[in-house]
């Protein structure tokens, strides 16, 4: 069949409908124009996927590869969906080559990979782990072979077991920065972007306040404090140790899940208060990191169980950034009230709409709005979508074909916005999709499907879903046509 555009379908409608009511007046809006164009991004515009390495790779006790607080957490009882682990995953740690040559057939001009840490410090720190560090030199090697960029974050969760004290420690921050400087020493040659951390809040908040994520603990709130300012420290320390250890031009940057504040209204009012929630509400992370230093009001809420914050500690927090990554999947809406704070939340009525993962609520406006509240409050060089997808309740038939049409929506409404954000001149640089491949969903196990190839976990057979015709498509027009 043949493959229409936009443009294409609407001349088509047009003339049919010229035929099928000659002598009738209809309005020129339905029938006598075309539909809109293709939403064409800027030149230079970079499409990738993202992954990260305990979610795909397997090799658990491969070449060296030491125990992360995430092999301790899956293999204990109840932790994740029906014990489920990421010792095999999808076996990528021996199947890189395959699922290369998926991102070339996407055509993507960029990946997103993350290294592990206990794969090339299998106790956290001392004697790096040969073996491990190669591993992600081949990596890196077979994504150029094959014209594909790569940008790797340094910490994806899956903290080394070995270190004491984990998050709770400042020596784990510390450990952190002389672990991204072998690395990125090892690979700068050839990586020229670097994200130190991945969702301050996911490591720490979750894993230490919440524990539904590694190492499962449950602190009070000094406890989660600390381990929060550690978790920003580490990053801080970790750009002064990639620019320490790379070439002069090497970008630095992160990728943050910011919670996204959305105006109820488009009016000066709700606007405002949506950025001064997204400025309160990222206060211990993104906007710590952004400002050097944290607010007043959130040392005020926090009080007596503020961090402690030793000498120099905000000024590496603050070290400038070549980039903001965003991983953006959710809004939150706010209005404008007459309280002290200025603005207000509004809670989710039951009715809202949402994807197979129940908090993947159906908001893609979310994505113009991190853009433009991060753009206008801090003004950063540039920005990546470091990550946004969701989940589907994916079914592969008898025919061998996923339809995923509920990804395609979602994917579709979200660079809608996106493309907004551009066209009015947002520094929006790339979006990496979430994810190339079904993975090892965290606490969800094996039972939520994000990626846009199937992946069957007994045979390890991926298949392209629909999502994946879309986006190559989408990517070779760098257009939603």
């Amino acid at each position: 069949m043949k493959s229409f555009t936009r443009r294409q379908f609407g001349k088509t409608v047009a003339a049919a409908a010229t035929v099928a009511y000659a002598g009738v007046s209809l309005p020129k809006f339905a029938f006598g124009e075309p539909l809109p164009a293709a939403l064409h991004y800027p030149d230079g515009f970079l499409w990738g996927c993202a992954t990260a390495a305990y979610q795909i790779e397997g090799g658990a006790k491969d070449d060296g590869r030491g125990p992360s607080v995430w092999d301790t957490f899956s293999h204990t009882p109840g932790k994740t969906y029906h014990g489920e682990t990421g010792d095999v995953a999808d076996d990528s740690y021996h199947r890189y080559t395959q699922d290369i040559e998926l991102l070339k057939n996407l055509g993507v001009g960029g990946y997103r990979m993350s290294v592990s840490w206990s794969r090339v410090f299998p106790t956290g720190k001392g004697q790096p782990n040969p073996k491990g560090i190669d591993y992600y030199e081949r990596v890196v090697d077979e994504l150029l072979k094959n014209n594909i960029t790569p940008y790797v974050t340094l910490f994806h969760w899956d903290l080394p077991q070995a270190l004491p004290g984990g998050w709770q420690s400042r020596d784990t921050s510390k450990a952190f920065a002389d672990y991204a400087a072998f690395v990125t020493k090892r690979l700068g040659d050839r990586v020229h972007h670097f994200m130190t951390t991945n969702e301050f809040t996911c490591f720490t908040d979750s894993g230490y306040r919440d524990g539904t994520f590694a190492p499962g603990l449950k602190l009070q709130a000094a406890g989660v404090n600390q381990v929060r300012h550690h978790g920003i420290l580490a990053h801080g320390l970790g750009v002064e140790a990639i620019r320490a250890n790379t070439p002069s031009g090497t970008q630095v940057g992160m990728a943050e899940n910011a919670v996204v504040y959305v105006p109820v209204m488009e009016t000066s009012e709700h606007i405002e208060a949506a950025q001064k929630a997204t400025r309160e509400g990222n206060a211990p992370f993104l906007t710590a990191v952004m400002e050097g230093k944290y607010i007043d009001s959130y040392l005020q809420q926090e009080g007596a169980n503020a961090p402690k914050v030793e000498p120099g500690d905000m000024q590496a927090i603050g070290s400038p950034l070549d980039f903001v990554g965003l991983n953006i999947y959710v809004p939150l809406y706010v209005r404008a009230d007459g309280s002290a704070k200025g603005y207000k939340v509004e809670p989710m009525p039951a009715s809202y709409p949402h994807m197979a993962s129940p908090w993947i609520n159906l908001g893609p406006e979310c994505i113009y709005w991190g853009v433009r509240n991060v753009s206008d409050i801090w003004k950063p060089k540039a920005l990546y979508i470091t990550e946004n997808g969701t989940s589907s309740d994916d079914v592969l038939s008898s025919s061998g074909s996923v339809e995923d049409v509920d990804r395609v929506m979602y994917l579709r409404n979200h660079l809608t916005h996106l493309h907004r954000a551009a066209a009015e001149g947002y520094p929006i640089k790339g979006y990496f999709l979430w994810s190339l491949l079904d993975n090892f969903e965290w606490a969800d196990g094996y039972s939520k499907r994000f990626g846009i190839h199937y992946v069957d976990f007994k045979t390890m057979k991926r298949t392209p879903k629909l999502s994946a015709e879309w986006y190559k498509d989408v990517i070779a027009h760098n257009a939603l046509e």
